[in-house]
């Protein structure tokens, strides 16, 4: 079961671009009732584990007060009062912003940043608030029941169920919520609000950096992501020990792993057809996009003795399915949902996906990291 952090942590979790000097002044203007005189700091807020950086200070009173920063881009800031724990994160999305606040009101209702941006990013946080209140309940419940669920309990079967259900709405809020804002910071607030995950982040990101191309804070974060990954990547690849070198000539090692319907497939049963080995990813921005072109190959080719075999690393088994048939993949599937620990990894010793070998009937490799107009070449070359 993922873990559950609370909205409170999101402001941990994010940050703004590096402030520039001599562009994008704002300031945030604002009445907080109903609290003492007392400072009250601006903050910077970043993703990383580095510490909000003050970036102005004034003193608060008769609840009145007026704070500048300068920011090349969009950011997240905080507001912080110095004798109150609670705070109140805001996007500089406008030279001048009010704010108002009660401090005997600090729901996710109260307090209003009233900026475009801002009312986006409270309206976000409330709806997102009532589902990870329904999916924590739910989690809470399935905790409970798997302390004395026996096997194929059909309660407990269900409240998995509806567990991922919720899990799954999250997750599509988030997502569809970030493609409708104008914002490039709303925007990465929504996909990376947990309880999203660092593999189901890609496709969103890739789809931002795309969208916002020139925005500084969409780029650090993606290329931040792609470093965590590759970090991560290798570590699983160094847990698993040396890998097999594959190369054209050599034969192709078999692979046995369940098919979508959950009964054992291997490579060698294929044998007697050319076969296109392809190691992709539901989550892989990549592989989703040079699907479209090995579907054409198929189509093209598989009256000739040609076959794919797919060969995922996924984890989620749903995310899986959904992305073959999204993606019209009408051959033959297979994945052990092991991620990048998956045994096909160390197996053919890549390090990237999408990957792929074309094999030929005997089970010899005739081709490697086809691609493009390169497997049309190919498969065009051997199937004349």
């Amino acid at each position: 079961m993922k873990k559950l952090f609370a909205l409170a942590a999101i402001a941990a979790a994010l940050y703004s671009c590096h402030h520039s000097n001599g562009s994008g002044k704002f300031t945030v203007t604002g009445n907080i009732k109903n609290v003492p005189d007392q400072k009250i700091y601006l903050e910077e807020v970043y993703f990383n584990q580095k510490d909000p950086e003050v970036i102005d200070t004034t003193v608060l009173k008769n609840g009145n007060f007026s704070l500048s920063g300068i920011a090349k881009d969009e950011g997240l800031y905080h507001l912080r009062l110095e004798k109150m724990n609670n705070g109140f994160l805001f996007i500089n999305d406008a030279p001048e912003i009010n704010f108002t606040a009660d401090v005997n009101d600090v729901s996710l209702n109260g307090p209003t940043f009233n900026s475009a941006a801002n009312l986006s990013l409270k309206k976000f946080m409330i709806i997102n608030d009532s589902l990870i209140k329904l999916l924590k309940d739910a989690g809470n419940g399935l905790q409970q029941m798997q302390q004395t669920a026996q096997p194929g309990d059909s309660l407990f079967v269900a409240a998995q169920t509806n567990y991922k259900n919720l899990y799954d709405n999250v997750l599509k809020f988030h997502f569809q919520f970030a493609d409708t804002v104008k914002s490039p910071v709303l925007a990465l607030f929504t996909v990376t609000a947990p309880p999203v995950n660092l593999d189901e982040v890609q496709l969103p990101l890739q789809k931002l950096a795309q969208r916002f191309e020139n925005n500084n804070t969409v780029i650090m974060v993606t290329n931040s992501l792609k470093q965590e990954l590759a970090s991560r990547r290798q570590q699983q690849m160094q847990q698993q020990g040396p890998q097999t070198s594959v190369a054209v000539g050599g034969m192709a090692p078999d692979i046995t792993m369940n098919d979508v319907d959950g009964k054992p497939f291997s490579l060698s049963l294929l044998r007697g057809k050319y076969v296109l080995v392809d190691f992709w990813a539901s989550w892989c921005g990549p592989c989703r996009g040079e699907n479209p072109n090995v579907v054409a190959a198929y189509n093209q080719y598989k009256d000739k003795n040609f076959t794919v075999l797919g060969v995922s690393l996924d984890k989620d088994k749903a995310s899986w399915l959904k992305a073959i048939n999204d993606d019209h993949l009408t051959w033959k599937h297979i994945s052990d949902l092991q991620y990048w620990s998956s045994a096909a990894v160390p197996l053919y010793g890549f390090d990237g996906i999408p990957f792929n070998v074309l094999v030929d009937p005997q089970g010899k490799i005739i081709g490697i990291g086809l691609r493009g107009e390169a497997l049309q070449q190919k498969l065009a070359e051997v199937l004349h």
